[in-house]
């Protein structure tokens, strides 16, 4: 098997090209953007793509499907449980500012426990909620490797989306499983290949705990509304990012939620008394 990639568009995301060298045949994996460099990466590789697979529908991952398949016909592939995002993805585009044109609907909804195949090299389709509802990473038991998706990147903790359906309790699981499974390396969908994936993955364990602790401790403070929380426990942080920092914050307080240990009233959010 070969494996080559193109790291593609502002958010800067890896196009994988997974080759099937005893059939020549491939899949794309997340063509987010420049699908004009993408093309060139699988008409350079002399290869024949059956299909693209879809870690997710965030706006990142599937900017490029429109023009690669201007090219190929191929079929896309996709969890079903975030097809209102994969819809509205012209929306999210506009949200920042960037052209977009909207693919037509997936051909095919996987799940977890699916096969698929490259040639013929078979993957298992693991569903990883968390970072999205839909969430799928793609696993090659015989090189001991995941494709992830945006379950992991090196050098930086994942972005819960809240109002994105992120769910923090359902990524701590998810992480969870990924560490029973014992992969060899990660192949993210941002950064470089990750070769020791279980101290990073502990780690995120680590460091979401701990934030928690801080958010807990905010709001025993006095901090109620999400807004006040996320400017308590990122004091340092600058103005611009505070948006995407309160809705990781809202993705801790809809954990506590359900665990219990938060109530919500409106706005205000409080802490059980234990």
């Amino acid at each position: 098997m070969k494996v080559q990639s193109r790291t593609v568009g502002p958010f800067e995301e890896n196009a994988y090209l997974v080759i099937d060298e005893t059939t020549d045949r491939a899949v794309l994996i997340d063509p987010g953007a420049e699908p004009e460099t993408l093309i060139e990466m699988v008409d350079a590789s002399g290869a024949g793509i059956d299909a693209i697979w879809l870690t997710h529908a965030h706006l990142d991952h599937i900017g490029g499907i429109v023009g690669v398949r201007k090219k190929w016909k191929v079929p896309v592939y996709l969890h079903a449980a975030d097809l209102p995002l994969f819809v509205r993805a012209e929306q999210q585009a506009a949200t920042y500012g960037l052209p977009f044109e909207q693919p037509e609907e997936p051909d095919y909804y996987i799940a977890d426990g699916d096969t698929l195949r490259v040639g013929n090299i078979d993957f298992g389709v693991m569903h990883t909620p968390g970072h999205a509802p839909d969430h799928l990473c793609f696993w090659d038991e015989k090189a001991r490797s995941l494709y992830c998706g945006d379950l992991a990147q090196s050098g930086a903790t994942v972005w819960i989306p809240f109002e994105l359906r992120g769910d923090l309790a359902e990524y701590l699981a998810s992480i969870e499983r990924v560490l029973a499974l014992g992969p060899a390396r990660l192949l993210p969908a941002h950064g470089p290949v990750i070769e020791a994936p279980e101290p990073l993955l502990r780690r995120y364990v680590e460091h979401r705990l701990a934030r928690e602790g801080q958010i807990v401790e905010a709001m025993r403070a006095g901090a109620a509304t999400a807004d006040d929380i996320t400017a308590r426990v990122y004091r340092a942080l600058s103005e611009k990012l505070l948006p995407m920092a309160r809705q990781g914050v809202l993705a801790h307080l809809a954990k506590l939620e359900r665990e219990g240990r938060a109530r919500r009233d409106g706005e205000a959010w409080h802490i059980m008394s234990a």
